[in-house]
């Protein structure tokens, strides 16, 4: 597995080199709209320590950053109403990993979608 890179544009928005529009940030992670929304919510949560994506973040995390990682998902999900208990209609998490996922950026990112039916996982490859 190759190293993390600091120059993905992820570790810059985490240094202050690059603005974002902040919706959530804490001593684990920060979250910040989609520059190209997906969905009327499209949401990404990143973790503050350098992770490629969930297969190193879950080898290499502590247990502190899993768990603030995982609880600051359900805490911006309720913050911004998208939650059944929060008065919402559910929301969809992915998170690509490597490249035949399409992963983009190399730094462990999940995708928080909401706002509208979001259909199908996945769309059939054609024969």
């Amino acid at each position: 597995m190759s190293s993390y890179d600091n120059q993905n544009i992820f570790a810059k928005i985490l240094r202050g080199e690059i603005p974002c529009d902040k919706i959530y940030e804490d001593d684990y992670v920060l979250s910040f709209k989609d520059i190209s929304p997906q969905a009327p919510s499209h949401i990404l949560v990143i973790p503050k320590g350098p992770y490629k994506d969930i297969n190193d973040f879950s080898k290499n995390a502590n247990n502190e950053e899993l768990i603030g990682f995982n609880r600051a998902i359900s805490i911006i999900a309720d913050q911004l109403k998208l939650s059944e208990e929060s008065g919402g209609k559910g929301y969809r998490l992915i998170s690509n990993a490597g490249s035949d996922s399409h992963q983009e950026v190399p730094h462990l990112h999940i995708h928080l979608l909401a706002g509208r039916k979001l259909g199908p996982m996945l769309i059939p490859e054609k024969s």
